[in-house]
């Protein structure tokens, strides 16, 4: 295979994942423990430790944790301190960190990069219940590399309104889905929640994975002391689960290193294409809450870019925070949803740990695509509410025309312009997406998208005990509300 190869080819030699499940907080690893941990696994898969110490980027997408510079703290656990050292905040693609490391890996920048990320929030979260501390190592050190999004993910219109929480957002994509295919709430409900017991069977059979119990769809769907309502129709468990300890790495290399090290070529797995939408369009401003112009146009140049199409998938991985981006996501690029989806069980039961869940579904990928050589894999990367798009595909064949690589941002820009969003004080429009914000047990404020009639769009809300009932038994989207100070009614 390598005679045909270029030497700087990147190939995924090294995988790491990392699960912690300790209530006992005197033996439970912070964060920052875990992801050396997973990189040190890493080194350990490959069969090839030293490789590590030879790491010369090591990329961190931002978690809930308040480290400043984890990457500085790994490089130096594991004998590179001299790497470049990157932090991600919320807001960039993990697929964009993949990307960078393989593209400056074939460029012949660099030879050996780490992409390694976790969150400690179970940690976290037996802290409270025991009420003790879980600290954190402190940090001065700057990262050498500090990537942000270019705005915020959500607007002051959104937040004002009482939208804040993802949950609430996808909800809302979710309403305009099924009006879009023109579903009862019964039965659009009844069919998330089938999806959802699907990938709770796919957990079952994943060693990773957070929760491997298994659930019926009734008890995804309907709201339960254990499950309550979060934003309609949204419960718990349609939600990421972010109270894991979970880690993950990816070490790459140039296949000349990897060649050089003695490798062995049952560890390669070559990531073929890379591809992103980077145009952040915030949720309400969309011409269409049921679409993601970013994700067709960036999941089918993934594809085109490893001469594929979509029914040669083998192994799939939709991103799912949450029901309205897996199946938007299926949407846009043709994937249909009666076949396995999820590689891991899904954020809700694979476990999702805020920004780091693409190297947990990656990594997986790869142990699967390991065991059946030949075969692809796809899988997907989401960044905010639906906001940036990416795309990966992997075998461990090499692409035929060298690895792949394409930004689409701009011509998901000239696509979808956003609509003007606007305060209203008076008038009427069309309701775009509806949902019902829970405080607790009780539902709290139903929240519509609204298109006024010069085109724009605004957000208003009802507290009416009535109408939020009503909003939960009966279709919004389509009907015309009237809208006065922030506030709607039919």
């Amino acid at each position: 295979m390598s005679l045909s190869l270029s030497p700087t080819t990147p190939v995924l030699v090294g995988i790491g994942v990392i699960n912690q499940r300790e209530t006992d907080l005197s033996k439970a690893d912070e964060a920052v423990e875990l992801m050396i941990r997973a990189a040190r696994a890493a080194g350990d898969d490959c069969g090839a430790p030293e490789l590590l110490q030879a790491v010369q980027r090591i990329s961190v997408p931002k978690g809930v944790w308040s480290y400043q510079n984890p990457a500085k703290a790994i490089g130096e656990a594991l004998g590179a301190p001299e790497a470049t050292t990157v932090l991600a905040e919320i807001g960039i693609l993990q697929q964009s960190l993949f990307a960078d490391a393989c593209r400056r890996i074939d460029s012949g920048e660099i030879d050996v990069a780490l992409v390694a990320g976790g969150e400690a929030k179970f940690r976290a979260l037996q802290a409270t219940i025991q009420g003790l501390e879980a600290p954190e190592s402190a940090q001065s050190a700057e990262p050498d590399v500090h990537l942000e999004p270019e705005q915020e993910i959500w607007s002051e219109v959104e937040s004002e309104a009482g939208l804040g929480m993802p949950v609430g957002f996808y909800a809302l994509m979710e309403s305009a889905l099924r009006q879009a295919q023109g579903e009862s709430l019964d039965a659009h409900r009844d069919r998330v929640a089938a999806l959802y017991e699907g990938m709770a069977e796919v957990a079952k059979d994943n060693p990773h994975a957070w929760n491997r119990d298994g659930m019926k769809a009734e008890q995804i769907r309907n709201a339960s002391p254990k499950n309550k309502m979060l934003a309609f129709p949204y419960t718990k468990y349609h939600n990421s689960q972010w109270n894991v300890d979970q880690a993950g790495a990816l070490l790459f290399c140039s296949v000349a290193k990897a060649e050089e090290l003695g490798i062995p070529r049952d560890k390669w797995v070559f990531p073929q294409t890379s591809t992103e939408s980077n145009f952040m369009v915030n949720t309400s401003q969309r011409v269409d809450l049921a679409g993601c112009p970013g994700a067709r146009l960036a999941g089918k140049k993934a594809l085109e870019l490893a001469d594929m199409t979509v029914d040669e998938i083998d192994l799939l991985e939709l991103y799912s925070c949450f029901p309205s981006a897996v199946q938007i996501y299926a949407r846009e690029i043709g994937i249909s949803l009666d076949q396995q989806i999820t590689v891991t069980g899904g954020m809700t039961f694979g476990g999702g740990p805020l920004n780091n869940y693409v190297l947990q579904s990656t990594a997986r990928m790869a142990e699967l695509l390991r065991e059946q050589p030949g075969k692809k894999g796809y899988v997907t990367s989401v960044s905010g509410m639906l906001t940036k798009q990416g795309f990966g595909v992997w075998s461990t064949e090499p692409n035929p025309n060298g690895f792949g690589f394409a930004d689409l941002t701009d011509e998901a820009r000239a696509e979808a312009p956003p609509l003007e969003l606007v305060k209203v004080d008076s008038g009427e429009g069309k309701i775009v997406g509806c949902t019902v914000l829970f405080q607790g047990d009780n539902p709290w404020r139903a929240v519509v998208v609204v298109t006024l009639p010069n085109g724009k769009r605004t957000i208003a809300y009802n507290e009416n005990p009535e109408l939020m009932a009503a909003a939960m038994e009966e279709e919004f989207v389509g009907r015309t509300a009237q809208l006065k100070d922030g506030v709607f009614t039919l």
